[in-house]
Parts: structure tokens; C-alpha cells; sequence
């Protein structure tokens, strides 16, 4: 199997000071950049693909397996919300057969990657091209990238609606990606066409019956107890799909976008309110902002974080299909349900 990262991760830290609701923002969880491994002679002849966060990637390698090399722009439980590029994620762009990135204004730096530089690979907005018809939500600018250019080139204006990009939260969503990544792969390997469909259809299969179980899963929540507080907005197509109010998030759709004192007031006045249970941490942003508003709101916080970005490597979650056995264990037992990790159709 050929699965190289271009930057590796490196778990947060604890901030070691108390955070006070006036005027603080997330701190994200950014790696440092590392050089790129050296191509081994096992995938010096492959055909080269990009891949440009943990989803993606995951998903490329099931179904590629060892008939090309995977290169990873993000390592493993980065937020590619605040991705920066490395030197040897130029030199990897150039170098590719084909890019597989998100797209709806998930990588900008991504874009402006692609743009800048003169690969003559096919450049595929998976994302896109799976979920036609996205969701909106609000655009939320109040870090240090305000202004800054999204996707495609387009500025957006403060609270102007835009796509939400999480759309792999959706088990359904997930096997359309799949057929995505397959068709694209079969275009620099068409000798692989096959291989790939059947691979694609299989994750089809297995996210079809996850599906499932997640709803039986749900359904064991009180339905009074059936909402969402999050970090950020990443969990509206897993809310949608499985019957979950979203009721609210420190952050918009990108984790740049730092909450104002008046707006985490208002966030812990409508969680007092709402009688939520819980609310929800996540694995690539640093909890204490959310610990803060919940100890303020008097609720609970879940005991283990949500993998709202994708699979993240040595966790419970380390492939795409597991993430929703995580997420939603961590969730419906958080709110008061009953998880059967047992009948998880893994």
C-alpha cells in the first residue's frame, strides 16, 4: 500500500490559563509544517494523486489500495479550515496526475495552491461534484482572515449564505463520494475502472447499512433531548440525516471565524435555555472555549470529541467509516440514548 502524508500531526496542547468568556477565540490546532517523504521505489512508477484532507484521502486509499500513490496535503486530524502549504505541498501539486480537494470554500489556501502553480493535473472538486445541491449556512468572519478570498475566487460578505462544505457527515453523501473518487481514478488508470467501482460500491454498501444503524441509534435519544451544540458548524448534514436539532455553534462553517464576547453570552444564554444535556468538543479544535461556555450554561461537555473533519489516525475513529460509529456513540449516549457499539456493521 503506497499512503504517504506530506505534514504530520502533532496533538494540541493545553492553553495551562483559564479562559474568560470577553473577547476569546479558538485556538486551533495547526501541525507544523515538514518536509515531504522521498518517493520510494515501490511508488516511483505510480501515478501520483493528491489528495488534500482525511476524508479524501482515506477514501482514496480503500479504493486505489496499492495501484497508485497517495500523497496527503493534511495529515491525519489536521483542521483543513486553517491549512497552510508547505514547500513540498507546491512541489507535490506540480507533480500530480490528479487533485482531489474538497471544494464549496473548504481549502482556500488550496485553491490558491492550484492556481498558482502549473500542473497540468486534473484538478476535482469531489465535494462538489457529489453533493450538487448543498446546504447553506452563514459566512462568519471575525479572525484574522476576514476578506480573505474563498473558493472559486468569490469574497463572501459577513452572515452571507454559502455552502457548508461538511458534506461527508452525511453516511449517504459519503458512498457519492466514493463514486466520485472511483470515476476519477478510473481516468489515470482506466485498466482499473473495475476495480475501483467494485471498491466504491462496497463503502456504498457498508454506508448504506451505517446508515441505518445510526438511525436506531438516534432514535434511543429522548426526542426532547435531540439537539446539537457544537465547536463549529460541521454536523448540520449529520443533523439533518439522522433527525437532530443544530441548535447552535461557537464558530461558523470555518474554524477561523472567532466568536465576539456578545456572541458567546448569547451562545450560553440559548444553551441554558434549550435544557440541552451536552454540549460537544471536537478533535481539531482546542475545547477549553467550549468547556467555558458549558461550565457558564451549567450542562455537561461529551466526554469524547467529535471527529467533525474526518478520520483521524490511532483514535477510535481512524477511518471514514468509523468516524460515524464514534460520532454518533459520543453524541446519542451524551444526550441521553443508548449506543449498541456491538451492532456497529463494521
Amino acid at each position: 500500500m503506497v499512503y504517504r502524508y506530506l505534514a504530520f500531526k502533532t496533538p494540541w496542547r493545553a492553553l495551562g490559563a483559564t479562559l474568560l468568556l470577553g473577547g476569546l477565540g479558538c485556538q486551533q490546532v495547526t501541525p507544523p509544517p515538514s518536509s515531504a517523504p522521498e518517493p520510494s521505489a515501490e511508488s516511483a512508477d505510480l501515478a501520483q494523486v493528491v489528495a488534500t484532507n482525511s476524508v479524501l484521502c482515506d477514501l482514496t486509499q480503500q479504493i486505489a489500495q496499492n495501484t497508485v500513490d497517495v500523497l496527503c496535503l493534511l495529515s491525519s486530524g489536521q483542521d483543513p479550515h486553517t491549512y497552510e502549504p508547505t514547500p513540498s505541498d507546491r512541489q507535490a501539486i506540480e507533480d500530480a496526475d490528479l487533485i482531489l480537494y474538497g471544494g464549496y470554500g473548504l481549502e482556500s489556501r488550496v485553491i490558491q495552491l492550484i492556481e498558482s502553480s502549473s500542473t497540468p493535473a486534473s484538478q476535482v472538486a469531489v465535494y462538489e461534484s457529489a453533493a450538487p445541491e448543498p446546504l447553506m449556512g452563514a459566512s462568519h468572519e471575525h479572525g484574522g482572515h476576514e476578506g480573505e478570498e474563498h473558493a472559486e475566487g468569490e469574497a463572501h460578505a459577513e452572515g452571507e449564505p454559502v455552502p457548508d462544505p461538511h458534506i461527508w457527515n452525511d453516511a449517504q453523501n459519503g458512498a457519492a463520494i466514493a463514486d466520485v473518487i472511483a470515476e476519477q481514478l478510473a481516468q489515470i488508470e482506466p485498466d482499473q475502472a473495475q476495480t475501483y467501482q467494485q471498491a466504491a460500491d462496497e463503502i456504498a454498501g457498508q454506508l448504506t447499512e451505517i446508515d441505518a444503524w445510526i438511525q436506531a441509534q438516534v432514535a434511543t435519544v429522548p426526542e426532547s433531548a435531540r439537539k446539537l451544540v457544537t465547536t463549529h458548524e460541521a454536523m448540520a448534514y449529520y443533523a439533518d440525516a439522522y433527525g437532530l436539532g443544530l441548535m447552535a455553534a461557537l464558530e461558523g462553517l470555518s474554524t477561523e471565524a472567532r466568536p465576539s464576547a456578545a456572541e458567546i453570552t448569547e451562545l450560553v444564554n440559548a444553551v441554558k435555555s434549550s435544557q440541552v444535556p451536552a454540549v460537544f468538543v471536537e478533535s481539531t479544535t482546542n475545547p477549553e472555549l467550549i468547556q467555558t461556555v458549558a461550565k457558564n450554561a451549567g450542562v455537561a461537555v461529551s466526554d469524547d470529541p467529535l471527529y467533525v473533519e474526518g478520520p483521524v489516525a490511532d483514535s477510535e475513529a481512524d477511518t471514514y467509516q468509523k468516524t460515524f460509529i464514534a460520532n454518533t456513540c459520543t453524541i446519542v449516549e451524551a444526550l441521553g440514548g443508548t449506543c449498541d457499539r456491538a451492532s456497529a456493521p463494521l
